[in-house]
């Protein structure tokens, strides 16, 4: 027995549920996507010069000065860490003789690279250049880079050292 009442609400709730569907669709496709966020693989074993608990060295917070600009710089045990300017992150890949290398991201603008710093002797400075290797959607920028310089103003050593058991009088 076909009962014409059940088809029609059958039917109008497919119907409402079809436009639902076309609406959030529509919905979803109106609002501005959000930049992507730099994915960082590890490096591949190759790439890595010395063990990562080497990178020990690199901890504690730094100076970046470009051009009179002074950003503090905080990184842990791997040399990685964040800085306030643009929201960015900083990640060491390499750390061989004295030579530096990885890459930096900034959320607030959108903007991705890489660097290169030679250090000093003892591990406490040194003299740097960074270069894009995104500006938002284009992977392929030509934006010129710049050089900076880097100065180490406490290490997490110094500061582990300054918790440590009084000595005796």
């Amino acid at each position: 027995m076909d009962r014409p009442g059940i088809h029609a609400i059958k039917s109008t709730n497919l119907a409402f549920m079809s436009i639902g569907l076309v609406a959030l669709a529509l919905q979803g496709c109106g609002h501005a996507s959000r930049p992507p966020e730099a994915t960082w693989p590890e490096p591949s074993s190759g790439e890595i010069s010395l063990h990562r608990a080497e990178h020990a060295v690199l901890a504690g917070e730094w100076e970046y000065e470009e051009s009179g600009m002074v950003v503090p710089l905080r990184l842990d045990q791997f040399g990685n860490g964040f800085y306030d300017f643009k929201d960015g992150r900083f990640r060491t890949d390499i750390l061989s003789d004295r030579h530096w290398t990885g890459a930096w991201a900034q959320r607030e603008n959108n903007r991705e690279g890489g660097f290169e710093i030679t250090l000093s002797s003892d591990y406490s400075e040194g003299e740097g250049r960074w270069w894009y290797t995104r500006i938002e959607g284009d992977t392929a920028p030509t934006n010129p880079g710049g050089r900076f310089h880097v100065l180490k103003v406490q290490s997490i050593v110094e500061n582990q050292g300054s918790r440590s058991a009084p000595s005796s009088p």
